[in-house]
């Protein structure tokens, strides 16, 4: 069973990644730059160099299934309104971006086709979809 989510409760941690990984690796980037400070020679200046390039596969470790899960968001979001919105309305569901869509995946079936023409009426970016959803749709999926 998951807690409801709303504005404010919809945003995802992952202890080990975002609490552990994350500040692990920060802690070694401050020993490294320390280190070097202190005992400067090539050996601990290489050190930090490795230390901010370890930067760049933590930040992909998370960047790429996030990548994946908005795409499959968006497909998931269109067919969701092509069920549900009006024929003659299908053409403007491939006018909504990306943010759009994936802000979108909060709202109630009820609400989802009004806010998705609002949404392209007023230009609304993910934050301003998200402030005007009544009743939120749980995504307990999101990575």
């Amino acid at each position: 069973m998951s807690k409801t989510q709303s504005l404010k409760s919809h945003a995802r941690f992952d202890p080990l990644y975002h609490f552990f990984i994350f500040a692990l690796y920060l802690l070694n980037l401050v020993y490294a730059g320390f280190h070097l400070y202190r005992q400067p020679s090539l050996s601990s200046g290489w050190y930090l160099v490795l230390s901010l390039a370890i930067a760049v596969p933590i930040v992909k470790l998370r960047a790429y299934p996030l990548k994946v899960q908005d795409r499959v968001i968006r497909l998931e979001e269109r067919l969701r309104l092509q069920a549900l919105a009006p024929q003659e309305w299908h053409g403007q569901i491939y006018r909504l971006n990306e943010d759009q869509l994936i802000a979108l995946r909060f709202a109630a079936d009820d609400e989802v086709v009004e806010l998705a023409k609002q949404a392209l009426e007023h230009n609304l970016n993910r934050k301003q979809i998200k402030e005007r959803i009544q009743s939120w749709r749980t995504d307990d999926w999101r990575v």
